[in-house]
């Protein structure tokens, strides 16, 4: 089978499904199976996660559409293979016969015995295409492409504006830029990237939007730490830190190190980065590095103070808390599916812890940032609320304006959610 075929790379985004359906994070697996396939070209290594990713977005039509078909549970090696023969399906169907006979071939590498019924099924889904998209309407899982506790939540939270957030979650992102303003400005940036043929826009701030996805590879001056890869909804966390030169900062939930390096391009300061997971730290180190910044990079849990606090206050703290990443499932669409209605509140339980044992570390006249990119209230302006009843001396400005806050999905970012905390001097 050619590494260049859609057989191909139909088996191995299989691969990488199922262990997604067993309960794996896709990114994790993605990378390991790049890991172990150093010699593949970038078009081989786009089309299986291209396949991954815009299936698993589209998983709940897609299982929708097989139950019809499936009497019994399949492999999950089979399941996954349908869902994206499926997904691919519905994407192109003037392909239909190649993408049947490309995923016959796939799943003939290591299960010929399901030959027959991939093919079966897959004829039955051409054949009975209008049908199911009608059914599919019925059923909110398939219809949205979410899980129904999901999609609960999000009425009861947002009751005019759901729909819109859920079909935002099902989009393919959009690539932004941000602009290392020690280096060149948005302006220049723009030029740059016009002579090398990208089309983009300027955004708010230090962003700018790639109109069509590019390899980092051919954006001129990434390698010299111009610009970095980042969304733009994640850019607004060091904009809403009010940063000056001079001042004392912590990035007390610092991994993969984006909004770190931020800080360090807005202003400088004295910035401390805590991370608890060691390789990620490491991650936030090499960011730093190739953007020429440097900061104390620590490997502490922010909520044991006595790990890593020397007992001198911040003027300025971000936390960047835990969260469900409800706000960015379209870059990351395992959540979606891995994550259960009850690991909200447990979410919610250890940013509160996280948010009492930083205050303590809060200058008298300073400001904590609390960041998430949650599009749930619990996580946010319930968190931020119940916060205000522990710490009645906390200033939040325009409490009321949640619009101020949040930041839902849409064209030119994912889901945030960003609230000041201010102690008095």
């Amino acid at each position: 089978m050619a590494e260049d075929s859609l057989a191909y790379a139909f088996h191995k985004a299989a691969i990488l499904v199922s262990a997604v359906l067993s309960g794996e994070n896709l990114t994790d697996r993605y990378e390991r199976m790049l890991r172990e396939h150093p010699d593949w070209p970038d078009s081989t290594r786009g089309a299986v996660r291209d396949l991954c990713w815009s299936t698993l977005r589209a998983y709940g039509r897609g299982d929708g559409v097989l139950r019809t078909f499936l009497h019994k549970p399949p492999p999950v090696e089979v399941h996954a293979l349908l869902l994206l023969a499926v997904q691919r399906l519905e994407a192109r169907p003037e392909q239909a016969h190649t993408i049947v006979d490309q995923a016959v071939e796939a799943v003939a590498v290591d299960m010929p015995g399901f030959k027959g019924m991939v093919n079966g099924v897959l004829r039955n889904v051409l054949r009975e295409a209008s049908s199911l998209a009608a059914r599919c309407q019925d059923e909110p899982e398939a219809r949205y492409a979410h899980p129904a506790w999901w999609i609960a939540r999000l009425k009861r939270d947002l009751p005019d504006r759901w729909e819109a957030v859920l079909a935002a979650g099902n989009l393919h992102p959009p690539m932004s830029l941000r602009v290392n303003r020690r280096k060149t400005t948005v302006e220049a940036m723009l030029d740059r990237l016009g002579q090398a043929g990208i089309d983009a826009r300027p955004l708010t701030g230090d962003a700018i939007r790639i109109e069509r996805a590019v390899a980092v590879s051919r954006i001129p001056g990434f390698e010299e730490g111009w610009v970095s890869v980042q969304d733009a909804g994640a850019q607004q966390a060091a904009q809403r830190l009010n940063l000056q030169d001079g001042l004392r900062v912590l990035d007390a939930c610092a991994a993969p190190g984006g909004k770190t390096a931020h800080i360090l391009e807005t202003a400088d300061v004295e910035l401390t980065a805590l991370e608890l997971d060691p390789q990620r730290a490491q991650r936030v180190t090499s960011n730093l590095q190739r953007l020429g910044l440097s900061a104390q990079v620590k490997v502490a849990d922010c909520r044991q103070l006595s790990a890593w606090w020397d007992g001198k206050p911040f003027d300025r703290i971000l936390a960047d808390v835990p969260c469900s990443a409800s706000g960015v499932v379209r870059r990351h669409p395992d959540i979606k599916w891995l994550r259960r209605n009850e690991d909200i509140s447990g979410f919610a339980r250890q940013q509160a812890e996280i948010l009492d044992a930083l205050w303590q570390t809060l200058a008298p006249g300073g400001t904590m940032l609390y960041a998430s990119c949650s599009v749930f209230d619990e996580e946010n302006i319930e968190q931020i609320k119940r916060f205000r009843r522990r710490h009645p001396e906390a200033i939040v400005p325009n409490p009321d304006a949640e619009e101020l806050l949040r930041l839902l999905p849409d064209a030119d970012h994912d889901g945030f959610f960003y609230a000041q905390l201010h102690k008095p001097g």
